[in-house]
């Protein structure tokens, strides 16, 4: 008995041979069966991301169009300095541009809900 115990923990035993096919299936029925019986405490970490958006569009002359929500440009901590808030926005999609013109887009209230950029590289 103490033989087929080494056997087993040294994994001795030639493939195709009865006691290699035991331990496979010992070790398949730990690795599909245990969840149910052990708790491992392995659940996904909640993450909550900002519902912000960035939208991009070419204008068809080497310039690209973006819409940027306010809760994204809310994100990035400039003291209130809208031109690099959107700069810092947008360098992560595309480097660094160059900002042509910025108009507020406002909703049905009259807010602006998001700022639409004219840029080019």
């Amino acid at each position: 008995m103490k033989k087929i115990l080494r056997s087993y923990i040294f994994w001795t035993y030639q493939r195709g041979s009865a006691h290699y096919d035991v331990m496979v299936t010992l070790i398949l029925l730990f690795i599909f069966v245990s969840p149910r019986f052990i708790n491992f405490h392995d659940r996904p970490v909640e993450r909550t991301l900002p519902a912000s958006e960035v939208l991009v569009k070419s204008d068809g002359q080497n310039g690209l169009t973006y819409q940027i929500d306010v809760e994204t440009l809310s994100s990035f901590q400039y003291a209130g300095d809208l031109s690099h808030e959107i700069q810092a926005a947008i360098a992560p999609i595309s480097g660094n541009v160059t900002i042509d013109r910025c108009e507020a887009v406002k909703g049905a209230d009259g807010k602006t809900i998001a700022y639409r950029v004219w840029a080019h590289r």
